[in-house]
């Protein structure tokens, strides 16, 4: 999966300081060692000699060059069992190891031109900390309260509200859990305080968990990165812009709250007319019906949003009003 640059940058960093603190770490451990037992920087210092004696033998023809190479193996493991043995008598298992940050990679983040899974790591928890920040939350599947919705028949709707909520939270959670390139796009539909931007927050944070490079932006954020990269473009600004259509999944929070125009509209034409094309998942949150989205940007948009995405309708009271009543 993609990780921005930013990610990226911030994993790598991370990486850096961790095996300088390893490196530093190591060195304090020798230093302690030649200060207790001071036989130990004799045994380092004479090992340092015979790998210089073995690369001299290694030059040498015949028999001459093969008796020294293995006289000086020789010495070189009888110093290395030594200095085992001091180490084993006088710190505790481990101490003089200096093994370095990463096994596999040496702490460089990478094996041949691939991606170590110790950098990888890192890049998922940078990518799940930044949706954390853009999202405001720290919403989990597991928080989700049904109960919220009633669970007495609607005759309009042809089920209870809790019955439909139930159906939504199920879609989410597997979105989420189950992500990949080809999951499809999700449209949530429906009225302020009905879960929308709590389940859009668990998919953002699900599939960040899983490796997937994820934006989450409000409209009113997003048209206005946009706008910057357009009118006032900076590299930063160019960058930010280029995140909405590299991401694997882009999430857009409350589409409709943004200040309308000709800009938004064609920006929003643009980015889902491009992220559709590639195949590029993408979840969007609305107060408006198709008809309230045609009037407000217009009838290729709306088609695109209800044509394109897997509606789901959220439904019931304010939770937000609930909540404050003490429900």
């Amino acid at each position: 999966m993609a990780y921005s640059a930013e990610v990226v940058q911030r994993a790598r960093a991370r990486l850096a300081q961790a095996r300088e603190d390893r490196e530093s770490e190591n060195r304090q451990h020798l230093a302690e060692a030649y200060a207790r037992v001071p036989r130990i920087r004799e045994i380092d210092i004479q090992l340092r000699r015979t790998m210089a004696q073995a690369a001299q033998a290694a030059f040498r023809q015949g028999s001459d060059g093969r008796a020294e190479m293995e006289a000086v193996r020789t010495e070189n493991l009888s110093l290395q069992r030594e200095r085992v043995r001091l180490a084993a008598a006088h710190f505790d298992e481990g101490f003089l190891d200096e093994t370095p940050v990463c096994v596999r990679c040496g702490g460089t983040g990478y094996v041949g031109s691939t991606m170590c899974e110790c950098l990888q790591e890192l890049c998922r928890q940078e990518q799940k900390k930044e949706v954390s920040i853009l999202s405001g939350s720290r919403e989990t599947f597991n928080q989700f309260r049904l109960d919220y919705y009633s669970d007495q028949f609607d005759p309009g709707l042809g089920a209870s509200h809790r019955m439909i909520m139930e159906k939504n939270f199920q879609i989410c959670r597997r979105y989420a859990l189950n992500f990949n390139q080809n999951a499809g796009n999700l449209l949530f539909v429906g009225g302020t305080g009905l879960g929308k931007t709590f389940l859009s927050a668990c998919i953002a944070r699900t599939v960040a968990d899983r490796g997937c490079s994820v934006v989450y932006e409000t409209a009113g954020r997003l048209f206005s990165k946009l706008e910057q990269a357009k009118f006032n473009p900076t590299e930063e600004s160019r960058r930010e812009a280029n995140k909405f259509l590299e991401c694997d999944l882009l999430i857009i929070d409350d589409l409709g709250t943004e200040m309308p125009g000709q800009f938004v509209t064609a920006a929003l034409y643009s980015l889902l007319n491009d992220r559709i094309l590639e195949g590029k998942p993408m979840v969007i949150s609305t107060n408006l019906n198709v008809d309230e989205m045609a009037r407000r940007y217009s009838p290729q948009i709306a088609s695109r949003l209800h044509g394109g995405f897997n509606r789901l309708t959220f439904v019931g009271s304010d939770i937000r009003i609930q909540k404050s009543k003490g429900i």
